[in-house]
């Protein structure tokens, strides 16, 4: 009997994004129940915002030994003399890594980043990329120019035979010029490229991260949200890169502590 291998990928890769708020709020009792929602997800790849660090240690290190995880992190700012940046944690090598400090920090006061990770993947290397954009209502122009800036490092980061997986906070909402950007929606942020939202292609319900339930959303006073994003390039040869699946993690206490401010995204897609 011959096998085929002309149909759809059946294998999937799971990927996590979660922006899990640093040192602030009851930082010491939100670490274990971050640690505990990464652990139960059991994600392939983790893309990780807001993550401390200082000339020591860093909390991606940290995670990293904890779950057995390979890292890549970035500082990207520091505050009150601890680095806040973003982290990648793989189940798999990574091969390399890179960051890409983004502008607007003379005109908001901070400094932002992306870092990108190639990962070697049992079924093939692939392209994996963390972001956290300026996060005032106001400053949509300051993200526009961040994803162009963000496109550009994917484009040029970008080879083999998955697309590119892109994942953050970026603070914006789905119909915001700089989402429609990386969504086709609008003149791409990067020519060529552009890129599917994992919760407009498999989620169910209104996928908000930036949610009232939560205490600590609930006493910034804002409207609730959908912010955070898993986004996939356009899927190549039988479905390489195709979202499947996605749901929402970390949107519960435990032990009666919210682990973050940001509820977590979890997606499966073919790989």
């Amino acid at each position: 009997m011959t096998i085929s291998n002309s149909g759809p990928i059946e294998t999937r890769l799971s990927v996590l994004s979660w922006n899990i708020w640093w040192q602030f709020g009851p930082w010491e009792t939100r670490a274990p129940a971050i640690e505990a929602a990464l652990a139960k997800a059991d994600a392939d790849v983790i893309a990780l915002q807001e993550v401390w660090g200082d000339a020591a240690e860093n909390y991606g290190k940290i995670l990293a030994k904890k779950l057995g995880y390979h890292y890549a992190h970035a500082d990207c700012m520091t505050m009150n003399g601890t680095g806040f940046g973003n982290a990648i944690l793989s189940r798999w090598p990574i091969e390399k890594s890179e960051t890409l400090t983004l502008s607007g920090s003379q005109e908001t006061g901070e400094t932002r980043n992306a870092i990108y990770a190639r990962i070697d993947g049992p079924r093939g290397a692939y392209d994996f990329f963390c972001t956290h954009l300026n996060w005032r209502y106001e400053q949509s122009h300051i993200r526009q120019m961040q994803v162009r800036e963000v496109a550009e490092f994917v484009k040029k980061n970008t080879s083999g035979k998955m697309p590119p997986l892109l994942c953050g906070d970026f603070n914006a909402e789905p119909m915001s010029d700089e989402i429609r950007a990386l969504t086709g929606l609008t003149t791409a942020a990067a020519s060529g490229l552009a890129f599917h939202d994992a919760w407009a292609v498999a989620g169910k319900g209104a996928g908000l991260t930036w949610d009232n339930q939560n205490p600590f959303v609930a006493a910034e006073f804002e409207p609730d949200r959908r912010i955070d994003y898993i986004f996939a390039g356009h899927p190549k040869a039988r479905g390489r890169g195709h979202i499947t699946d996605i749901e929402i993690i970390g949107n519960a206490p435990l032990d009666g502590v919210w682990p973050s401010d940001h509820f977590g995204l979890l997606a499966k897609i073919r790989y």
